[in-house]
């Protein structure tokens, strides 16, 4: 399988918990993702809503709180492959790197996913780092 792949990685300077709450916490995406404005979850589904008004649903396959880890994979039909992962990783300093990619077929999809994602870490950052 050929496929995009993207990763893009953030210090972060609040403890890799308080990250992790609002990261790892499936029905927050919103409030750090650009473009999402809805997030229902139930059980290991969730649906994303964006702000043009088109749903996403999505497959929860790790939510891992010990490693800090939630991985996911949209399940539109117009992805033929589509897997994103979110690693939150302790620095033992108070601060924390967050790393997020992407992987999608077709290609330009990982781009765009990927894309958005950066600039979900710079306001993920904001966010926490307010909090911290």
């Amino acid at each position: 399988m050929t496929f995009g792949s993207v990763r893009h990685s953030r210090r972060i300077h609040a403890t890799a918990d308080v990250v992790w709450a609002v990261a790892g916490d499936p029905t927050r995406l919103g409030d750090w993702f650009p473009g999402v404005v809805g997030c229902e979850v139930e059980r290991d589904r969730r649906t994303i809503t964006l702000a043009t008004g088109l749903s996403l649903p999505e497959q929860i396959l790790v939510h891992d709180p010990g490693q800090r880890r939630f991985q996911y994979t949209i399940t539109a039909p117009f992805f033929a492959f589509h897997r994103g992962t979110l690693d939150v990783m302790d620095l033992g300093d108070g601060s924390c790197v967050v790393s997020y990619a992407a992987d999608a077929d077709p290609r330009t999809m990982a781009l765009v996913i990927a894309g958005a994602a950066a600039a979900g870490l710079d306001e993920l950052a904001r966010l926490t780092e307010r909090e911290a």
